[in-house]
């Protein structure tokens, strides 16, 4: 009995060994081309719906699947519906531009939005009827029921938005104008178990695979040849009378939640004007006020003040336990507010951080961002990053930027333009000076407490040095050593020109 059990340990240890060696080494080509060649990418799969257009980036470009990321920009037309649904990895969404409401739900949570004012309705039961084999006979009752769902949240221009792998949820836009959204998938994180490839489950419609829209091909032979799976959501590859049966209505409705015949695609669009229960509207309805916009935003300033109070008395970032809960967890802040910016410099732009320590859920989704500013010719200091790969889309005018590897090989020196992503990889060296129109970004980070090291200003890492060891390194006199910790009084956003030394050197005898 021995013999058989080790002889089967070993071949297991085999395997096992097999694919790890296998997983390295797909791993490791990407790895090597991703350090030979960046490239500043537009998104490659365009898919047009009924209320709007999704666009992604290609998830096997080595640089992504380096990085172990995903991408995609979706713009929902105004009164437009995104379908609910949920992903197999964390992300993080900015809105780019425009207004709208976000509805996510968490398992197990209550439904605490709920309408005083029952509405009559018909309740439609469906029982199978043994005298009919199983056919079902349908009973109806008029019953007062109320409209419970879970928590809204409106979002606007310059919100980010953490929600975790798995967790479903849906956006509509109440505005009047497109409601633009970019979103990273971190692919590489704990809280996805399957491979490095995105899915998306929707749970209405038939939507295409944003990030494989060839797979809708497959789809529409597969409707023709007559097998189940007619649709694109999770319901659609259920039996019809056994989905019915689960939800205890007819097979029509069933049907109709398979997305049978439904070509309206991802982002449909709402007839009349979509109703729920928002503390935030004049009414129940969905577009919200004016008023209650405002009041929102002031609320949640002074959430973010208190927030920022609570850092600087060295309490920010500590969990007790208490404060926060799953069901309750704040899953945006705004950053895209001015007077939010963390760096500010009159002359050069300003940069605003989200972390775990103003965000705690980004704690548990081991995520960061930064929204950044560049004013006309101004630059990003040198940089390099920690403990985070960096991705970053650019959201208006263009900017030059170039990305250093560890043998001093600029893998990335191109012209970003508004609308293309780029990848910084950990500690890879990376500057950015705006054009003559500026630049804006928003830049998704893989760690949820990124830490940056900059090569140039006033808290440089060459600032840091002693005078002699850069007169030894860099072979140069002392007075070029002195000049070049102290010529930039700036710290991560410089002038175009580099101010002249002041008060500062005097007082110190340069």
């Amino acid at each position: 009995m021995s013999m058989p059990l080790a002889l089967a340990s070993l071949c297991l240890l085999l395997l096992f060994n097999g694919c790890l060696a296998s997983r390295q080494h797909i791993f490791g080509q990407n790895k090597e081309w991703q350090l030979n060649q960046l490239e500043a990418r537009e998104p490659d799969n365009h898919i047009q719906s009924e209320a709007g257009v999704t666009e992604s980036w290609n998830p096997s470009d080595p640089q992504f699947q380096f990085a172990g990321v995903a991408a995609v920009r979706r713009t929902i037309e105004p009164n437009g519906l995104h379908l609910p649904s949920y992903v197999n990895a964390p992300q993080l969404i900015y809105i780019v531009r425009g207004r709208g409401v976000l509805g996510a739900v968490f398992p197990g949570c209550a439904e605490t939005f709920e309408d005083s004012q029952p509405q009559q309705f018909q309740q439609q039961q469906f029982r199978p009827s043994r005298q009919e084999g199983g056919q079902g006979q349908q009973q109806f009752q008029g019953e007062d029921q109320q409209d419970r769902h879970q928590k809204i949240r409106h979002i606007r221009e310059g919100d980010i938005i953490a929600l975790p792998a798995g967790v479903a949820y849906w956006s509509y836009n109440n505005g009047d104008q497109p409601l633009v959204a970019v979103s990273l998938l971190d692919l590489s994180n704990d809280q996805n178990q399957l491979d490095q490839v995105p899915r998306r489950f929707y749970l209405a419609g038939n939507p295409q695979d944003e990030f494989n829209p060839q797979q809708q091909g497959r789809q529409q032979q597969q409707q023709q040849q007559g097998q189940q799976g007619n649709g694109n959501n999770i319901f659609s590859g259920f039996d019809t009378q056994l989905l019915a049966q689960a939800l205890n209505v007819n097979p029509e409705t069933a049907r109709n939640l398979q997305g049978e015949n439904d070509n309206r695609n991802e982002i449909v669009r709402v007839q009349g004007q979509l109703d729920f229960v928002s503390p935030f509207s004049r009414s129940a309805g969905g577009r919200g006020g004016q008023e209650g916009q405002q009041e929102e935003q002031q609320s949640q300033r002074e959430r973010e003040e208190k927030q920022r109070e609570q850092e600087q008395q060295g309490g920010g970032g500590q969990d007790n336990g208490v404060e926060e809960t799953f069901c309750s967890a704040r899953l945006s802040q705004n950053i895209g507010d001015p007077s939010r910016a963390d760096f500010y410099n009159p002359q050069a732009g300003r940069i605003s951080v989200v972390n775990r320590n103003h965000l705690p859920i980004l704690r548990y989704l081991r995520l960061s961002a930064e929204k950044g500013v560049l004013y006309n010719n101004a630059i990003y200091t040198p940089h390099w990053h920690l403990n985070a790969n960096v991705l970053v889309y650019a959201i208006r005018g263009n900017a030059r930027v170039q990305v250093v590897n560890e043998n001093g090989d600029p893998i990335l020196n191109d012209e970003v333009r508004e609308g293309q992503l780029f990848l910084v990889p950990q500690n890879h060296a990376v500057i950015a000076q705006a054009s003559n129109e500026g630049f804006e970004y928003i830049s998704f980070k893989t760690d949820d407490n990124s830490f940056t090291n900059t090569l140039a200003g006033r808290t440089s890492v060459l600032r840091a040095l002693p005078d002699e060891v850069l007169q030894n390194a860099f072979r140069i006199s002392r007075q070029d050593a002195r000049n070049l910790k102290y010529n930039r009084q700036e710290s991560r956003l410089l002038s175009a020109t580099s101010p002249p030394r002041g008060r500062l050197m005097s007082i110190l005898g340069y």
